[in-house]
């Protein structure tokens, strides 16, 4: 498995957003929970939260990490940091120096 997350992690993350109804995001590395008002993504870049009204996912690849979603999106939250093990890296380098 840490093969397949090391492939996701080279990608880029990005999101496209086609008249709020058709969502397409890159570098997702799985879904955590989702239905159709709400999605829990996690992503290279930390987690994302989409809400909107009949949210459906139409395709998902886990090994190029893309996820295609369709509904009416209402908001897309990233929740928590996505540069977390970077900064606990340079405490650790500034506390060890």
């Amino acid at each position: 498995m840490d093969k397949q997350d090391n492939s996701i992690n080279s990608y880029n993350h990005s999101i496209q957003l086609l008249e709020r109804k058709n969502l397409v995001i890159s570098g997702v590395k799985k879904i955590d929970n989702f239905d159709n008002k709400q999605f829990i993504i996690e992503t290279i870049q930390g987690f994302m939260i989409v809400k909107g009204e009949g949210l459906e996912l139409l395709k998902l690849d886990t090994i190029q990490g893309n996820v295609s979603i369709k509904g009416l999106v209402n908001s897309i939250v990233y929740a928590g940091d996505g540069n977390k093990k970077e900064k606990e890296e340079s405490i650790f380098n500034r506390l060890f120096r």
